[in-house]
């Protein structure tokens, strides 16, 4: 009876959710967004490469003067300018509309600043100016050069490739810290769409004042059971549905969006970091999700939990503030006290298990601390949802609950 309870309760959940239109339309939200976003870059794109290419034909009229001996008049000639007589010349040149431009050289440009006059042509078209008197500048200082490495060497073209050791081994640097992160990512996705699916799984009854009426037919523990595996397959769908639109545009429209290829077989998936992660996002989301569910059994409307849910998101986005610490300097004590209190630990774990400095004998603590304490929570949600069931305009008072004796079998069935 309890199995084909608990299958009811999952069922029954999770179809209730998924064929609501509120919740496609919140799910739906950030994915159409996504889209629209990805439309815009794709038209800013092409916008731009058009902009671009329009500028680089264009010329426009220009005199120089050159205190610094460097400019290479073959230079200047090719773009279609000319030496000024003098400096005040070529500004009233510009000032008449004579001339679009005019750039005075320094005698020396590494301390003074090359001095540039143009015709107002809109915020962001003025800067077409600096650029081509810097960049008349560098190529002149260019073609002084005879080797072409040099050249290369001036031009920034110079790369560098680090490769570290761990034990003997070589370190997987960032490829072996994204994937890692990736469950970090999807922990605070869950937890913060689902976050008032779970506090609203046991309110919405006890606000439709139903709950005793449930309670007849479907055992207590089945039913928050059910409620939290439930959670967990609404989870999977949502996070399916927003991770399509950015699949789709990586294999499909990768250049047009400008994302960055990714090498999946440059990625190092450590066995320890990637099991370690899981567990911890199983726990951490375990954890919540009978937190939250025990709290709506507590009180009597989402109005009153709010200010308590409110704090609970609040303590996955702290150990943010002290990032630097985490990365740097895991031993310190506020970075212990955030990896082992509860509420904290998932994100700081997760952290620390994917920059490396988590002790695979730490991450067990902290892997059964998050179930221990989930199971907990999950059984204390039960006695309160059992006794707290009837409460519609009261708060359920945790402590003279728990001070009940465990319902017998007889008390069970008296009170059905």
């Amino acid at each position: 009876m309890s199995r084909h309870n608990l299958g009811t309760v999952v069922a029954f959940e999770f179809l209730r959710t998924i064929t609501k239109g509120r919740f496609w339309i919140a799910t739906l939200f950030v994915p159409v967004i996504l889209i629209i976003v990805f439309l815009l870059v794709f038209a800013s794109n092409s916008s731009t490469s058009k902009s671009a290419a329009a500028q680089k034909d264009a010329h426009f009229s220009f005199e120089y003067t050159d205190a610094s001996g460097l400019v290479d008049e073959a230079v200047v000639e090719k773009l279609g300018g000319a030496v000024a007589t003098d400096d005040a010349a070529g500004i009233a040149a510009v000032k008449g509309g004579e001339m679009e431009a005019f750039f005075a050289y320094p005698a020396d440009p590494t301390k003074q600043p090359i001095k540039v006059y143009g015709a107002d042509s809109g915020v962001f078209q003025n800067g077409k100016y600096s650029s081509v008197a810097e960049s008349i500048l560098t190529s002149s200082v260019e073609s002084r050069v005879d080797s072409p490495q040099y050249t290369a060497i001036l031009q920034g073209e110079v790369s560098s490739n680090t490769t570290t050791f761990t034990d003997g081994k070589v370190a997987g640097g960032f490829n072996a810290v994204l994937p890692a992160l990736l469950f970090l990512a999807i922990f605070y996705i869950v937890i913060l769409l689902l976050g008032n699916q779970m506090l609203n799984s046991t309110l919405e009854e006890k606000e439709n004042r139903v709950t005793e009426m449930i309670l007849t037919t479907i055992n207590p523990t089945s039913l928050i059971l059910g409620k939290v595996i439930s959670l967990f397959m609404i989870g999977i769908v949502q996070m399916l549905v927003f991770a399509l639109p950015t699949v789709l545009g990586y294999l499909f429209f990768r250049s047009q969006l400008n994302i960055p290829e990714f090498d999946l077989n440059a990625f190092v998936f450590d066995p320890q970091q990637m099991i370690v992660g899981a567990l911890i996002l199983l726990g951490g989301f375990s954890l919540f999700t009978g937190t939250l569910v025990a709290l709506g059994a507590v009180m009597p409307t989402a109005k009153d939990a709010g200010p308590i849910f409110g704090a609970l998101m609040v303590l996955i986005f702290v150990p943010f503030y002290t990032i630097t610490l985490i990365i740097s300097d895991p031993n310190a004590t506020i970075v212990q006290i955030f990896t082992y209190f509860p509420y904290s630990a998932p994100v700081t774990a997760l952290l620390r298990n994917a920059f490396g400095t988590l002790p695979l004998w730490q991450a067990v603590i902290i892997i059964v601390e998050l179930f221990v304490l989930s199971a907990i929570v999950l059984r204390v949600a039960v006695r309160l949802f059992r006794y707290g069931s009837i409460e519609y305009t009261n708060k359920v008072k945790i402590r003279d609950v728990l001070g009940r004796r465990s319902p017998t079998t007889a008390d069970t069935a008296a009170e059905r």
